[in-house]
């Protein structure tokens, strides 16, 4: 068998090319999203380095948020309190201040990985300092920085450059005096650093001379750490948090290992589509093949094959294809990973900063996975193959044995059993999370994937719908063509599988082209219909830069320049801040897991521009200081009550406040959970990030021409804000679209060898319609009527399961976001791209199909 087998493989090589094809580009994607997701965990733990490696204690001012490894202090230490005492080697004063920083190109330098840029000393003492400088010097002067290679890189920049920095209160331009890197890595954990003079740092972080947020210190000889921590916890009080700094270096490591996991199993999931796509494929040109291939195995029966040894052929053919396929999808996996890596820097999440991986993971992982793919693809096709009768040598191979309904019924229902694996997952998710954002990805994922799964199921039961279909299309065609319509019903209702094959692809296609198209526009409407209502503000100011955050920040002083400018009657800052709600914990998912930390974005705005410029649901009163309003989903998720006390942590640490009403913001663009007015958020973040400027008032120029000097800042009027505002909201949709866009190509390329396959299956059926006295024109009709079957069938299961899909996910989330109200012209869109795509994929067939000579027919197989 492995004779024939490679005999076979060889001599129709051609044949199967555009299996081999469809099996490369499943293989690639599937090598590129593992590529990515090994280059994206190595961005993230290849980060793994850290700024404390050579401390071994750290004194950290006030107390510290457990659940965050990378968040400051939100108190004050004196270096002397801690210096000279029993046990202290060296100690270095350290502040975190978040900054920006744009590159030569003017643009923003994104931290790897989704994390954060901060500005810290360089310390003094050689014995605590990590940083090893690549080129230049350290930094001295006031104006001067030193930092990580992967900025240098990321912004193209060298030693003797300006570097233009955001700080929280105003923009820099410093000089780069140094490129340094840290335990051999380009970042550190908590993101990119720039290393300034200590006096430089303290002034922006605004702390007293003689004080930091930390203390690094570093241990004398013969002291542990534990001792040493334990020994300055009791003579320090409780007035500082002391820790070992392996403690937080491995709270750290541990955070990026969570996070590694997560990003992979986000590609993972949308991969899977994808790959789904992929395995459909090459499982129909190989059902395709065998077709093709009815009388040759027919005779390889007649002659004493038996049924496991035609299976073992085909299984054979499969792992050669396989091979062949996974060494071209591992090399084609490479660019598309550069392209993932693109699509996601352009949403903030940037992992340039790891190299490409060549490890046995990346190479054989792929390599087995297209194996494996294959011989799954081919497994129903050695069934279908091992059922042959010899008595099948004598008839044309185009022509479908009767097959039995009960098998294919009951393969259809095991199907759509295995989808409801994805549709139980929805009331997990529903159980455990609470209502937010997390909750309506999860239960989308989940919806998405039990969907694909039915279409599989309905591609089962195609060939059930062939018969109608094709009856109504032979009529018309009929009408139309004459004799060519009723030759091209009865070569549709005669082999429902053939036309199914094609139909089914096709319908992958479309289903993914409408749920995705259903989606976005219901996106887009109710984002435009909301933001522009609450939206009363003409004209906006915010950054042109992207972090994995969201927008860049603003300076601090935008409104106030905004409000300089003639005509302007109202210009209000929005500041963004994230707080951990303290009181009232949240509750336990089960007695045996921890609670999670439940995280809050807060808006600043001032009280008595806000109602000028936003128009938010409910009643929302003028808040004083010491007041929030949380939104209706938010009070019922975590269970408060209007007038209840509350504690929160932010930047500051814990501040006890008033719940002062419940209000919603239909548009989620400006304030999505929750409000505070400028001096309570002062109390909880006093350098949070200004998002936006609302002006309402003055002209776009005049504005434009206030805000000329400063770099990276825009002025836009309402429509336009509102679109970016929900650009930012809807990040990470370039990688869907990607993904989606590389299974819709693979769906199409699907169909169109399907469709070549068959008429190349029919070779002597079409040889002897010529025989008999059919013309090309004719012989054309029929292949293109039997593609208007494959349009309908195609469109219809296609249509239906997209509104299937979006349909579900508006019933499972409750979201007005998700609304199955597509537009009039968005189906007819959808079917004549469809048409377009198979009457050209099917035009090249046609003209084979008409010139296939009559000598030629009579030999073939």
């Amino acid at each position: 068998m492995w004779l024939i087998a490679r005999r076979s493989f060889a001599e129709g090589w051609m044949r199967l090319a555009a299996t081999l094809l469809a099996a490369v580009f499943s293989i690639g994607l599937i090598a590129g999203s593992l590529q990515f997701t090994l280059r994206a965990q190595e961005a993230v733990s290849g980060s793994d380095a850290s700024e404390y490696s050579r401390a071994d204690v750290l004194v950290q001012g006030g107390s510290v948020d457990a659940d965050d490894p990378y968040a400051a202090p939100d108190g004050q230490v004196a270096l002397g309190s801690v210096a000279g005492r029993p046990g202290v080697a060296a100690v270095a004063g350290d502040a975190m201040v978040p900054v920006s920083a744009n590159g030569s190109d003017g643009k923003l330098v994104l931290p790897p990985a989704g994390a954060g840029t901060t500005l810290r000393p360089w310390p003094s003492d050689a014995r605590l300092n990590p940083y090893r400088l690549e080129s230049g010097r350290a930094p001295a002067a006031d104006d001067e920085v030193a930092v990580t290679r992967h900025v240098a890189r990321a912004g193209k920049l060298d030693v003797g450059d300006p570097l233009r920095v955001t700080l929280p209160k105003q923009n820099r331009t410093l000089k780069i005096v140094g490129i340094v890197t840290v335990q051999g890595h380009s970042a550190v954990a908590s993101g990119d650093l720039l290393l300034a003079a200590p006096a430089t740092v303290q002034r922006a972080a605004g702390l007293p001379g003689g004080t930091w947020q930390s203390v690094w210190v570093k241990a004398a000889p013969g002291v542990q750490a534990r001792r040493l921590r334990a020994d300055l916890a009791r003579d320090l009080g409780q007035d500082v948090t002391v820790r070992t700094a392996a403690g937080v270096r491995n709270a750290q490591s541990a955070d990026l290992e969570g996070a590694g996991a997560s990003i992979g199993g986000a590609i993972g999931t949308l991969s899977s589509v994808a790959v789904f796509v992929g395995l459909f494929v090459v499982a129909n040109t190989f059902g395709t093949l065998v077709r093709q291939r009815t009388r040759r195995l027919a005779l390889l029966s007649a002659i004493g094959a038996t049924p496991r040894q035609i299976k073992r052929l085909i299984r054979w053919e499969a792992l050669a294809l396989g091979a062949v396929a996974s060494a071209g999808g591992v090399l084609l996996g490479y660019p598309v990973s550069g392209l993932l890596t693109r699509l996601f820097a352009e949403d903030g999440f940037d992992i340039s900063a790891a190299d490409a991986q060549f490890g046995w993971i990346a190479l054989a992982a792929p390599a087995a996975a297209g194996i494996l793919v294959t011989q799954l693809a081919a497994w129903r096709a050695a069934r279908r193959a091992a059922r042959i009768s010899p008595m099948q040598a004598l008839r044309a191979a185009s022509a479908d044995t009767p097959g039995r309904r009960g098998p294919r019924l009951l393969g259809a229902f095991a199907v759509f059993a295995c989808a409801w694996i994805f549709f139980g997952g929805v009331f997990g998710i529903r159980h455990e999370e609470p209502p937010g954002p997390d909750r309506t990805v999860g239960v989308c994922v989940m919806i998405l994937m039990g969907c694909m799964t039915t279409a599989a199921a309905l591609a089962v039961l195609a060939p059930f719908f062939v018969g109608p279909l094709g009856g109504l299309v032979g009529r018309v065609g009929t009408a139309v063509s004459g004799e060519a319509g009723r030759l091209a019903r009865a070569t549709i209702t005669r082999s429902p599988r053939r036309v199914s094959s094609a139909a089914s692809s096709l319908m992958l296609g479309v289903a993914l082209v409408g749920a995705t198209a259903l989606t976005v526009l219901s996106v887009d409407a109710r984002f435009d219909a909301t933001g522009n209502r609450v939206m009363l503000a003409e004209h906006a100011v915010t950054a042109t830069g992207t972090t994995s955050n969201g927008p860049a920040p603003l300076p601090r002083d935008a409104a106030a320049k905004a409000a300089a400018v003639p005509g302007v009657s109202a210009a209000a800052a929005l500041t963004v801040s994230d707080i951990k709600l303290v009181d009232p914990p949240p509750g336990r998912p089960s007695p045996e897991e921890p609670p999670e930390p439940v995280y809050l974005t807060v808006t600043g705005a001032d009280q008595a521009t806000l109602p000028s410029v936003l128009k938010l649901g409910g009643h929302l009163p003028r808040l004083r200081d010491g007041e929030i309003a949380l939104t209706s989903t938010i009070m019922k998720g975590q269970k408060i009550k209007k007038g209840q006390r509350i504690v929160v942590r932010g930047a500051q640490g814990r501040i006890p406040l008033r719940v002062a009403a419940a209000y919603h913001d239909p548009s989620h663009l400006f304030a999505d959970q929750a409000v505070v007015s400028s001096a309570t958020m002062d109390r909880l973040d006093p350098d949070a990030s200004t998002q936006v400027v609302l002006v309402r008032g003055g002209s776009e120029q005049a504005l434009s021409h206030a805000f000329a000097g400063t770099p990276g800042v825009k002025v836009l009027d309402e429509s336009a804000y509102v679109k970016t505002a929900a650009g930012a909201m809807t990040k990470g949709m370039r990688v869907i679209y990607g993904f989606i866009g590389m299974a819709l190509v693979l769906a199409l390329f699907g169909m169109a060898t399907t469709v070549s396959m068959s008429v190349a299956e029919r070779t002597r059926e079409f040889g002897l319609l010529g025989a008999v006295g059919a013309t090309m024109t004719q012989i054309k009709s029929i292949v293109r009527w039997e593609a208007a079957t494959v349009v309908l069938l195609g469109s219809l299961l296609g249509i239906g399961t997209a509104l299937g899909t979006v349909y579900l996910m508006h019933v499972a989330t409750g979201s007005s976001v998700l609304s199955p109200n597509p537009p009039w012209w968005l189906f007819p869109a959808v079917i004549a791209g469809a048409a377009t795509v198979t009457l050209a994929t099917s035009a090249l067939p046609s003209r084979r199909a008409a010139a296939v000579p009559i000598l030629e027919a009579t030999k073939a197989e």
